[in-house]
């Protein structure tokens, strides 16, 4: 018995299976690197993150650019029933934020800040510069909470034992706190990286989200000078002549900011202020293992066979750039037709380079082979099967060659210059002056080469109108639309779907609170958005 217990006290016995603590990481730069690291692989996986589809889709989803494609597709199809707070996309951006962004973000900050963490760098504006970083996330993560639900918990700092009794702040206070970080974040974070950097957050990233936030406090002239500094920093310019992977092949300007490799500074590309990496066969270099889905989502399922030709042959097989896609998404008429209508000819944002809307057969089995696809009417043709295509979502195969996976591993700009000028339009339109907001806008629109707009012409809707002919698949539509607050009266007017246009309640504005975060909350009340159960 006495050897029986001195084995059980032995066999107890605690053995760290690891060594990577906080307090083991961040003893020193290195340390810290590693973490922004994590960070950043944080900040990729809400684009990259996969559950069946990825949750990214669902700030595109019954928007009025986009809507479900595949009939088995339920996201945002009836807002009523899909809407909910024990819906999966409701979770996933709390969870993301809470349990990733904000708990890296915040023990980067407190450990740097740490008077025995001075040792750690340099200099203290080394230092500061890693906290920039983590600052920016935080604000970045605060803004998307504030865009979505409103008014969330401030968790600005880490905890050393379990807490259930936090509270919602409002979503002003919301704004602040991301404000205050992005306001170090912009003193601190360094102009410029290098090449074997990008992707790495720079002083511009932090003035565009700080110009976004202001114009959700009211404050716009605070918001105009955020932009205009990275607008006259002279290092930013909107492309206006051909370059980068395909520069020699037929296509425009704005086909080019959208090529494989094209996204980044070092390809030439002086309008791309964030990046996300995506890399094919590196370790960690995917994201959330799937890459770039956006031509798998938002392509139609031309190559399933159930698209016939005349002669009863499958029309399509999967072939170069157009991938294998599955017809996830599909854009809104508003999109492909009402916002063209007055520079169908002239906006290259519209040509044949940027929107295929002519498909030729290209299964050699078929006699129609080589023919144009005819007009269909069919509501699976026309919705699922084939559709005008958005062409900035094509992309080379991967390494392996294998088309059949439907994604591709092309970089994904976050922020660029033409959103910055949008920004600093709407800055100027809420302030009073359309002027100045028509000069901006027409910035961007003389790239476009599409007549330029006037100042009495300049509204909160026009200005949507000019977001979706520019960032449609790039900007998280939904989060725009709540942020401005017009979500369900275009909804209403613009998406396609009747079950959504007449299913979208005031209430869907904000996402409500997840259920498991209330019920898990359990030493305080988290109040839910109003009306929802």
């Amino acid at each position: 018995m006495l050897l029986l217990a001195q084995a059980c006290r032995k066999s107890l016995e605690e053995v760290p299976i690891s060594n990577l603590s906080n307090a083991a990481v961040l003893k020193d730069s290195i340390g810290f690197e590693n973490y922004i690291t994590a960070l950043h692989e944080g900040a990729r996986d809400e684009f990259t993150n996969t559950d069946g589809i990825n949750h990214n889709f669902n700030m595109q989803f019954g928007t009025d650019v986009a809507t479900t494609g595949s009939p088995t597709i339920a996201p945002f199809r009836n807002y009523e029933t899909y809407l909910t707070p024990s819906q999966v996309v409701v979770g996933f951006y709390w969870n993301w934020a809470y349990r990733i962004m904000l708990l890296r973000a915040n023990t980067v900050i407190a450990y740097a800040g740490r008077p025995e963490a001075a040792a750690y760098w340099k200099s203290e504006a080394q230092r500061n510069a890693v906290i920039a970083e983590a600052r920016f996330f935080r604000a970045y993560t605060f803004n998307l909470l504030a865009n979505l639900y409103g008014g969330v918990p401030l968790v600005d700092t880490i905890y050393s034992s379990p807490k259930a009794d936090f509270v919602r702040a409002t979503r002003k206070q919301t704004y602040e706190l991301a404000a205050r970080d992005l306001e170090f974040a912009s003193q601190w974070l360094p102009p410029t990286v290098p090449a074997s950097k990008e992707g790495r957050i720079v002083k511009a990233a932090a003035d565009h989200l700080l110009s976004e936030v202001y114009i959700s406090l009211g404050e716009y002239d605070k918001s105009i000078a955020a932009a205009t500094r990275v607008i006259n920093s002279g290092l930013y310019n909107l492309m206006t002549t051909r370059f980068g992977s395909e520069r020699s092949k037929p296509g425009d300007v704005f086909s080019d900011l959208f090529r494989d490799g094209n996204q980044n500074r070092s390809s030439g590309n002086m309008e791309s202020i964030y990046v996300l990496q995506i890399e094919d066969q590196t370790p960690g270099g995917q994201g959330g293992t799937v890459g770039n889905n956006n031509l798998r989502a938002w392509g139609p399922f031309y190559s399933s066979g159930s698209f016939r030709a005349p002669d009863g042959k499958a029309g399509f097989i999967v072939s170069d750039s157009m991938g294998r896609s599955v017809g996830w998404m599909r854009p809104t008429n508003y999109f492909f037709y009402d916002i063209w209508k007055d520079n169908w000819e002239n906006d290259i944002r519209n040509s044949a380079y940027n929107i295929r809307r002519t498909f030729v057969y290209n299964n050699p089995a078929s006699s129609y082979f080589g023919k144009t696809v005819e007009r269909r009417t069919q509501a699976d043709d026309t919705m699922f099967y084939l559709y005008p295509t958005i062409r900035k979502i094509e992309g080379n195969p991967p390494k392996s060659g294998d088309l059949s996976r439907g994604r591709t591993f092309t970089d994904l700009m976050v922020y660029r210059l033409a959103e910055t000028y949008l920004l600093r339009a709407e800055a100027y339109l809420r302030k009073g002056e359309p002027a100045l907001a028509a000069a901006d806008i027409n910035v961007v629109r003389a790239r476009a080469n599409a007549k330029p707009v006037e100042p009495a012409e300049v509204t909160i809707d026009y200005i949507l109108d000019e977001r979706a002919r520019e960032l449609t698949v790039e900007e998280p539509r939904r989060r725009t639309l709540c942020r401005m607050g017009n979500l369900v009266e275009r909804v209403r007017q613009y998406n396609i779907r009747p079950d959504t246009r007449s299913s979208i309640q005031d209430k869907h504005l904000f996402f409500p609170i997840p259920q498991s975060a209330i019920d898990a909350n359990y030493s305080a009340k988290l109040e839910q958005n109003p009306d929802y159960n």
